[in-house]
């Protein structure tokens, strides 16, 4: 060891007898420490007086580890939309839905569209039917509840398909556990009141009943209390605005189009997509439609992915 060595050039430099006694001892109690280790262990233990130790400025280097893991974000996007294909091809739709980009750290500040205002200066729940964003992302959301197939929701879930329900109690009210299963697979459920009235034609109280009842009918049985309230037909007044703050309502998101099994409805001029557009669709089924639930996801996803759009989560944004 370099410690010794250089301990017996210092003894033997030294005269004498009595010198080189001494350099023996030294090297006998050096080379003794050495060996036994700081703590006993025998050769190779470790000793501050080697030196620095591994992976330390001076010292050996460290041994590799194993090597790094690959992005498994990527692996996870990747892997999400190999089994949104497998979907795709399992439930007969045109194409593979795109993925929709990562949420925002920030929501977009959301305002009432222009012609949409009631009254100027107050500040009521903004009124809109376009979430402002560059992405091309689109959000679809599901009004009413009439019809409760359990094929919609496996489709929807092997496809991954984010999409967002509102709610009226006088159609789910044979059924609330269709939209708890619905819950816990990640779909937030709104307000759309308790019987579907045409809300300017009634009275505050009225409209407090409609709307705030049902927002805690939701609670109650979902435990959640919604923050979106969308007005039946789309309809509203100033009350209606002032009613769904009152119990908690803080956005009134409307649409841009409609879809149904074999067409889509424009509201815009140019009958057109555009980035943040919310579409509106029902949980019907052939009764009032010309096809099924899983008819109307074939014929909106077509359109939405054959114009290069994903479908968002409209929470994420709102």
């Amino acid at each position: 060891m370099q410690p010794v060595r250089q301990k017996e050039k210092l003894a033997t430099k030294r005269r004498g007898p009595g010198s080189l006694v001494l350099a023996a001892l030294l090297v006998a109690v050096i080379g003794s420490g050495c060996a036994a280790g700081p703590d006993g262990g025998g050769a190779g233990a470790p000793d501050k007086r080697d030196g620095p130790g591994a992976g330390q400025p001076g010292g050996p280097a460290q041994q590799a580890g194993p090597a790094r893991a690959p992005d498994t974000r990527a692996q996870e996007a990747k892997r999400k939309q190999a089994a949104r294909a497998a979907a795709a091809k399992k439930w007969g739709l045109a194409g593979v839905p795109l993925a929709a980009p990562a949420p925002p750290v920030v929501k977009p500040r959301i305002t009432t569209r222009e012609g949409f205002e009631v009254t100027d200066g107050d500040a009521l729940p903004p009124v809109f039917t376009t979430v402002p964003t560059k992405e091309r992302i689109v959000f679809l959301t599901m009004d009413d509840g009439a019809e409760k197939d359990p094929e919609l929701l496996r489709m929807m879930t092997e496809l991954d398909i984010p999409y967002s329900a509102f709610l009226s109690d006088y159609v789910i009210d044979d059924d609330y556990g269709y939209f708890a299963q619905m819950q816990k697979r990640g779909v937030t459920l709104n307000n759309h009141t308790l019987n579907h009235r045409y809300l300017p034609g009634l009275s505050y109280g009225e409209q407090k009943k409609e709307i705030c009842d049902q927002q805690a009918n939701i609670e109650k049985r979902y435990g959640k209390r919604p923050t979106l309230f969308r007005p039946p037909y789309g309809n509203y007044n100033r009350d209606t605005l002032a009613v769904a703050k009152s119990c908690g309502v803080t956005a009134v998101p409307l649409w841009s189009a409609e879809a149904f099994p074999d067409h889509m409805e424009w509201r815009e001029w140019d009958r057109d997509l555009h980035p943040g557009d919310i579409i509106l669709t029902h949980f019907r089924g052939r009764e009032d439609w010309k096809g099924s639930m899983p008819d109307m996801i074939r014929r909106v996803m077509k359109t939405i992915t054959d114009k290069g759009y994903a479908v968002a989560r409209l929470e994420d944004y709102v």
